[in-house]
């Protein structure tokens, strides 16, 4: 839900009510049926439902943390490439004569980037050989009108042009040409909270760190929160998010946030998450957003 805070938040406070509640489906009691002598017992049934469950609990466990890991060193890469651009384009090492180091280095810090991964971009940087990164963003459509941006941070523009090129076609989607998908999205403040917020709880860390605007919606994974709000009010969101005492594992960037999101089928998804799944595993492809809604 979106919030213009200043018209909003005394309303929601006097109401008691908030805009995130979801009713849960109750679970139907199950009662097991008393078991025939010439069949396995109840207990052997339950005993190998309770094995397969924790089998398949294991893999998904496995593939998140797979998955996580997977993010984390992108995120690394990314600051690391931005800082080496930083301290290349500012003239500078030392994140006080050079602003944009400067603030690069608290937003990896911020995004958990580790202290030994900031220090090495840096020395990497001053070092004759470093490579010119820039950046450049790919437009590309996939099946069931789904619509993808590709972010791409590259010291080698020729490369990075022909393996998202390749992915992409190779997995049945389209380029598209430039600006033809970029208008159907806003770009947004993005900060991703590893836990469920309290809706009225933020309005007000929010009003208190003068934000005006903000979208609280549930994040990728279960249990965890993602706020969107103006890119120019990011970094205030964040400070609010941190005032509430959430500190560890919470991320700030930017975002494309589609402003006409698509349902697909089923079949329709698993073709578009090839050509995203293909796209991440480019090591200059830092993002790819989407305007799927499922």
């Amino acid at each position: 839900m979106k919030c213009a805070i200043t018209s909003v938040a005394a309303a929601l406070l006097l109401s008691g009510a908030s805009a995130f509640t979801v009713p849960r489906p109750s679970t139907a009691s199950r009662r097991p049926t008393p078991c025939s002598p010439t069949h396995p017992s109840f207990d052997d049934d339950a005993r190998a439902s309770t094995a397969l469950s924790m089998g398949r609990a294991a893999a998904v466990r496995a593939a998140t943390k797979g998955k996580t890991d997977a993010k984390k060193a992108k995120v690394n890469a990314y600051y690391g490439k931005k800082i080496i651009m930083a301290v290349k384009q500012g003239g500078s090492p030392d994140p006080s004569a050079n602003r944009q180091l400067g603030e690069l280095i608290k937003a990896a810090k911020n995004n958990s980037v580790p202290v030994d991964n900031i220090n090495r971009a840096i020395k990497r940087a001053t070092e004759k050989d470093a490579g010119d990164f820039s950046e450049s963003t790919f437009e590309a459509y996939g099946a069931g009108g789904a619509s993808l941006i590709v972010n791409v941070l590259s010291d080698n523009p020729n490369r990075s042009t022909a393996d998202v090129k390749s992915a992409i076609n190779k997995n049945n989607g389209k380029i598209a040409e430039s600006g033809s998908v970029l208008f159907m999205y806003d770009l947004k403040g993005k900060v991703e909270i590893p836990a469920k917020v309290d809706e009225e709880e933020l309005l007000m860390a929010a009003i208190d760190n003068d934000v005006d605007d903000m979208e609280l919606v549930d994040g990728d994974e279960e249990g965890t929160s993602i706020v969107y709000t103006d890119p120019k009010e990011t970094a205030a969101m964040f400070e609010a998010v941190k005032s509430l005492g959430f500190e560890e594992g919470v991320k700030m960037s930017l975002s494309h946030v589609s402003k006409a999101p698509v349902e697909c089928s089923e079949e329709d998804f698993e073709k578009n998450m090839v050509i995203i799944d293909a796209l991440e595993e480019l090591d200059d492809v830092d993002s790819v957003e989407h305007n799927m809604s499922n």
